[in-house]
């Protein structure tokens, strides 16, 4: 599975460079110039980590940093020439989880990295294969099959599938489906959830009408009822 990665850096040769280093060690990385693009991105796509310089040309990393602690808890990694004892300081208060100061190795990079991926989602491996009740969910070909028969869903309604197999019997609010599937500053509404949920429910439960798999946490949101078998 390749972990996504958002750089925010105006160097745009040196975005490239980290872009292909960290590529190299199965990272999928999306880059973007200042706050504008990083808050454009973040409307319609998630990220497993944010690495942000802090000098930005319309703004500072800081602010970035202040939005995105305000709906998600996506590891962020400052990146910056200002490596002062009161930025760095300022960097965790708002909730920075590491500081690397320029100039840095690519070497140091990449650990820094590895070690926040590590700590916060555990060793990377190969997407999941869901399998529960003749159910096949496999996220590495993004593919869903009842006995053996194809079922088809929108990439929306793979996505929320998918995030409710990686927390079965979890109930899970809509804002907090919203950002894993939707992206920390989508504006779409919880009601999108909601509609998904029953388009899932048509294609996927007995009775849509009398969920067993997907059912309704009153006042909460969505619980993902299955016992699971990941191959």
């Amino acid at each position: 599975m390749k972990r996504r990665i958002l750089l925010i850096e105006d160097d745009a040769d040196f975005a490239e460079i980290i872009r292909d280093m960290l590529f190299k060690y199965n990272y999928e990385v999306w880059t973007v110039p200042d706050c504008a693009g990083a808050y454009q991105v973040l409307t319609t796509e998630t990220f497993h980590l944010i690495l942000m310089d802090i000098n930005l040309p319309d703004g500072t990393g800081f602010e970035i940093c202040r939005e995105i602690r305000r709906v998600s808890q996506v590891p962020v990694i400052f990146a910056s020439a200002r490596g002062s004892e009161d930025d760095k300081v300022s960097g965790f208060e708002i909730g920075g989880d590491d500081y690397l100061a320029k100039p840095y190795s690519l070497k140091e990079l990449l650990a820094r990295v590895n070690a926040l991926m590590r700590r916060t989602y555990g060793v990377q491996g190969e997407e999941p294969v869901y399998c529960f009740g003749g159910f096949t969910v496999d996220t590495r070909t993004r593919t869903v099959e009842r006995d053996g028969k194809e079922i088809k869903l929108a990439l929306k309604e793979f996505d929320l599938l998918a995030c409710l197999c990686a927390h079965p019997n979890q109930a899970l609010r809509k804002e907090e489906l919203l950002q894993m599937v939707w992206g920390a500053f989508s504006e779409a509404e919880p009601a999108t959830v909601a509609v998904h949920i029953r388009w899932l429910r048509e294609k996927l439960e007995e009775d849509a009408a009398s969920p067993k798999l997907i059912q309704t946490v009153w006042g909460v949101g969505y619980r993902f009822c299955a016992e699971l078998k990941n191959s």
